[in-house]
């Protein structure tokens, strides 16, 4: 059971707090290189609890600075980007993309003191289409993770970001509870609905699947197992990776080349974003055969967009939501057709997290076995947090972004006597790899 103290040091991620000072010691996804132009409008920003604006300066330089002006607190958000820099519509003080304030145009030059004044601005990096921010204290920023996706090169990478309105781990969690696939994605579809050769056989024909789950140095990863044939076992790895990461199964694991970032923007707000290489599995190239009886695994495969707004939480936001019951369909779910009704599978996702509330109340819950997953992870996050709270031990990864390099998901089979971890190693070193692991030493 998570106790209330677990639970608020779980899912609070504001300055101060256990788990948000924790992932301020990693580089943090926060928007996509497109979304800035040069002298463009400024974006409002919100990461672990901050209120910020990004923008891209006249040369391209991208700064992330909190959206109060150092002089008034007037928002920043209302400035004009300008000539190397954001002007405070209010009086006119100019800030760079590193928060130097450069000009105080309503004071006379006696009374100038531009140099001892600066805006709190992050450290930014951009690679491979997106931009990264750094929030943390040190004065020289920790390497860039070296996950293999975020390595891929322009044009052969793909990145999707949608908002969901709830705390960061109950919408991760649904990535590392691969049981849930078999009643909320494809409940509809039975045995006799699926061709042997398709990726839902194993998962159709057995509902409930064993577990192996272990700590490993990316954070946890778990195989779930079912006998797809005497002797032989399908498994389907999945992985926690430090400090909101997660890898799914849903995809050969040979070629299955992705990371699924669930950012906190406060504690009631997630950014989920989606890092692939276009080439393998996860980018969706590759048709699945057909099923049976004019069954369909999701009617919608492509979720849908509402116009981006400038408000806080007014980016990447999908048209089913609570206030439309997420689009549900109860003819459809009723008649068998659709076991949930929802007709996107993200979509279905989405619903069932928001659904728990702004943030769950762990208090609430009955776990079980087949939620072995979540309990270790949830446990290894707060032991490597509070770790990095009471001694100063370096979080997982942040100074070796090596650690993250080589980490698959994806399914494949292997015979029954072969244990979990030795049917990960011997399958791991034999997959196509979007990029060399020299990337990941050439990452800055």
């Amino acid at each position: 059971m998570t106790t209330a103290k677990d639970s608020e040091d779980l899912t609070r991620v504001g300055p101060g707090t256990v788990m948000g000072d924790f992932m301020r010691q990693y580089w943090i996804p926060a928007a996509k290189s497109d979304e800035l132009e040069a002298d463009g409008s400024p974006m409002r920003l919100v990461l672990l609890g901050e209120r910020l604006i990004a923008f891209r300066d006249t040369e391209g330089k991208v700064g992330v600075m909190d959206h109060r002006c150092p002089h008034r607190c007037a928002s920043l958000f209302l400035g004009r980007n300008e000539e190397g820099g954001i002007r405070c519509v209010y009086h006119g003080w100019k800030f760079d993309a590193e928060g130097n304030c450069v000009d105080m145009p309503n004071l006379r030059p006696e009374q100038d003191f531009k140099q001892k004044v600066r805006a709190k601005a992050y450290k930014v990096h951009e690679r491979n289409g997106l931009i990264w921010v750094y929030m943390g204290p040190r004065e020289q920023a920790p390497p860039l993770p070296a996950m293999e996706s975020t390595l891929v090169p322009d044009g052969e990478v793909g990145i999707n970001f949608v908002l969901r309105d709830c705390n960061w781990m109950q919408a991760l969690e649904g990535d590392i509870d691969t049981s849930h696939f078999g009643f909320l994605h494809v409940g509809h579809v039975g045995p006799d609905d699926v061709p042997e050769d398709h990726p839902f056989n194993q998962t159709v024909n057995d509902r409930a699947p064993r577990f192996d789950v272990a700590d490993t140095p990316w954070g946890t990863s778990y195989g779930a197992y079912r006998q797809c044939a005497p002797g032989r076992n399908y498994w389907r790895v999945a992985n926690y990776i430090f400090p909101f990461w997660t890898q799914t199964p849903q995809g050969a694991f040979d070629n299955h080349v992705h990371a699924r970032a669930w950012v906190p923007l406060d504690d009631t707000h997630t950014m989920f974003i989606y890092v692939y290489w276009k080439a393998g599995t996860s980018g969706g190239n590759r048709e699945r055969p057909p099923l049976r009886n004019g069954k369909l695994g999701a009617p919608r495969p492509h979720h849908d967009y509402q116009p981006n707004t400038t408000d806080w939480f007014g980016r990447w936001r999908i048209t089913g939501n609570e206030s439309n019951d997420w689009q549900i369909d109860r003819e459809l779910q009723q008649s068998g057709a659709l076991f949930t009704g929802i007709a996107n599978i993200h979509q279905q996702d989405q619903a069932v997290t928001e659904s728990m509330g702004p943030v769950t109340d762990h208090s609430f819950e009955h776990l079980a076995p087949s939620d072995l997953m979540i309990t270790r992870t949830r446990r290894r996050c707060l032991l490597a947090a509070r770790a990095f709270r009471d001694t100063g031990e370096a979080p997982p990864g942040v100074d070796d972004p090596q650690t993250f390099f080589g980490v698959r998901s994806g399914y494949f089979e292997e015979d029954e006597s072969i244990k979990f971890a030795d049917a990960y190693d011997s399958h791991i070193r034999t997959v196509n790899r979007a990029v060399d692991a020299s990337a990941a030493d050439a990452a800055d």
